[in-house]
């Protein structure tokens, strides 16, 4: 830690403190961290925490939210401690600390009492510069005492989204954060997040009393995503044909609603040919933690999970996020995706879904136990997923719009950009729809009213006496999957409503009227096959020239992270390997101008990638 106090002779205005702060924070980015200068709001919210100032922080995911209170910890005298909500990612998180030379740690339940006790003992010594701990173990009173008897240089609220009750994330702790303020009211703290709308923002603001901190919203964008959402009942074909074209060889996540579905996709893709792993909470945990740690450590792995995995994940190179199923909120779908392409690489947002997705999760938000009125907001976001699924413009527009950032234009990488949606007047198909829906007594479901349009007799619509009604047999003009896409969208629309009180049996909402009464026109978009734009080359690889020194370097990154027992990004991201790559440094001095290479890193590692780079040059030059 840097010793930031003034000898008793010095005398220093508030501006060349600020100076002198803004310097050690730079020599701590360039020598422990390996970068140039800070990105974006970085500096900013930086030099706001070093000045012993509170402050929120929405920074989308790869946008450098960790070096923003990190470096603050290191600049300030005291240990800073990070809340973070997943135990299970705590020793990572601190490996890659120590891999740059910082002396960090946590304080969980997978330590013995003695591990305890030596970690406690730095942290009382002032030994630490950073401690990691879930916000459950910082609530204890023991772990309040120890704090109070130590030297805290700020507190960083990690995943501050947690605090919402309405979130997709929502964790009851998080809400008695807000004693933090009153037990420790001389150390700054920040809340950090990657995904709040407005409600969020203002539940975090409140929860952990930040109404005076400065808010740094450095905007929801990740150009480098590319957006593609469809609907089919072959979910699993459509993934695979992602899979082989796009990503044969790339580490993903695939997403699944149940964790029935999680199993048998796992296994599927395994039978395939890929490194597929399972992760959902009714595993054992030990499990989970194994599969985990080969997807974090290894090349190529897939894992196929439930939401129950992904919040914390820091491996960079995640080429992928794909969901079978929708999810149930925009704010989920934007965490979700926002997994991949952390390194700023090229990388896919793929979504495959269908109406039984809505009905099985209005079901199940039911079934919650939730208040009322959290249902209520709940089935709000799930119709606002639903819109953005149906859309036919800009993806991206839509979801930033979502999120409150206004005026972008048409981003050119979603698949409605890439690929328009062919759209048709659907205003008589929707009367026809609607008008079934009220004929038959807004009773029942979807499969039922498409055999009563297309004059399907069967027993039980007999039964009902619906073969008299006269919606009966009017809808033979399309087939049973187009009804299912104009159901679809009346949903997404807002023109009707699936009760999940009454088996989601549809109901008409008092939208449909105009469109009943032939005083409102309904435009529908019509699928078209998706045109795949093969990305076979790693996004990083298609940055590099020299592909054989590019492996060579990917090679000895590998065998020396498995020698430290850590994932191979923790040892240097690909964006450093792939200015290695094209700059091919000869000596330790031109090496640390590199991106990502600190001097910790520097000194243990450079000379072995060195190696390589002289190996690989002299080799070219005499084959």
């Amino acid at each position: 830690m840097t010793d930031t106090t003034l000898t008793p002779t010095t005398v220093s205005s508030p501006d060349s403190a600020k100076a002198r702060h803004r310097a050690e924070a730079l020599d701590v980015l360039n020598h422990t961290f390996g970068y140039e200068a800070f990105r974006a709001d970085q500096a900013a919210i930086v030099e706001t925490l070093i000045d012993g100032n509170n402050a929120l922080v929405l920074m989308p995911t790869g946008g450098g939210k960790s070096l923003c209170y990190q470096i603050p910890a290191l600049v300030r005298q005291g240990t800073g401690v990070v809340v973070s909500p997943l135990i299970a990612l705590m020793q990572d998180q601190v490996d890659a600390l120590r891999q740059q030379g910082v002396n960090a740690a946590f304080l969980n339940s997978t330590l013995s009492s003695e591990e305890s006790r030596t970690i406690e003992n730095s942290l009382l010594s002032g030994e630490l510069d950073i401690l990691y701990v879930a916000p459950e173990r910082l609530l204890s009173d023991y772990t309040l005492g120890l704090l109070q008897r130590a030297r805290l240089s700020l507190f960083a609220i990690d995943e501050a989204h947690c605090v919402s009750q309405w979130g997709h994330d929502f964790r009851p702790e998080y809400q008695s954060l807000s004693l933090l303020a009153e037990e420790f009211p001389q150390v700054p703290r920040v809340a950090l997040t990657a995904t709040a709308d407005q409600r969020t923002r203002d539940e975090i603001i409140h929860n952990l009393r930040l109404e005076d901190a400065p808010h740094f919203i450095a905007g929801f964008d990740r150009p480098n995503i590319r957006y593609t959402i469809s609907e089919s009942k072959q979910g699993r074909d459509a993934l695979w044909d992602f899979l082989e074209t796009e990503h044969p060889a790339d580490a993903g996540i695939v997403y699944c609603l149940s964790r029935k579905k999680v199993e048998e996709t796992a296994k599927w893709l395994a039978g395939k040919g890929r490194h597929a792993l399972a992760y959902h909470a009714g595993m054992d945990s030990s499990i989970r933690q194994i599969h985990q740690q080969q997807f974090l450590r290894q090349e190529g792995v897939i894992m196929v999970a439930t939401v129950a995995f992904g919040m914390g994940i820091d491996k960079p190179d995640v080429r992928f996020v794909a969901h079978l199923n929708l999810p149930r909120s925009v704010e989920s779908y934007y965490q979700e995706t926002g997994r991949a392409g952390r390194d700023g690489y090229a990388a896919n947002a793929w979504m495959h879904y269908g109406l039984q997705d809505v009905i099985q999760l209005s079901q199940m938000l039911q079934q919650s136990g939730a208040e009322d009125l959290q249902k209520r907001v709940e089935q709000q976001k799930l119709q606002a997923m639903l819109g953005l699924a149906e859309l036919c413009t800009c993806r991206r527009v839509a979801l930033l719009e979502y999120f409150g950032e206004q005026g972008h234009a048409a981003c050119g990488n979603c698949d409605n950009c890439l690929d328009p949606p062919v759209t048709w007047d659907g205003t008589v198909a929707a009367q026809k729809a609607l008008s079934c829906v009220y004929r038959t007594g807004q009773r029942f479901g979807v499969g039922y009213l498409i055999d009563v349009l297309l004059g399907n007799s069967n027993d039980r619509l007999v039964k009902m006496g619906h073969h008299k009604v006269s919606t009966f047999g009017i809808g033979t003009e399309l087939g049973n999957a187009e009804w299912r896409s104009v159901f679809r969208q009346l949903l997404a629309m807002g023109y009707l409503y699936a009760d999940p009180d009454q088996y989601n049996t549809l109901q008409l909402t008092e939208m449909s009227r105009p469109i009943l009464r032939g005083e409102q026109q309904v435009e529908m978009r019509r699928p078209v096959a998706t045109k795949r734009r093969s990305t076979k080359k790693s996004a990083a690889a298609a940055d590099v020239s020299d592909t054989v020194l590019w492996e060579a370097l990917r090679a000895c990154r590998s065998m020396l992270a498995s020698d430290a027992g850590v994932p191979p990004y923790v040892v240097f991201h690909d964006r450093t390997l792939v200015e290695m790559a094209e700059r091919q440094p000869q000596t330790l001095e031109e090496l640390s101008t590199v991106g990502g290479v600190g001097d910790t890193k520097l000194s243990r590692y450079g000379e072995e990638f060195l190696t390589v780079i002289r190996e690989h040059l002299a080799h070219r030059t005499h084959p």
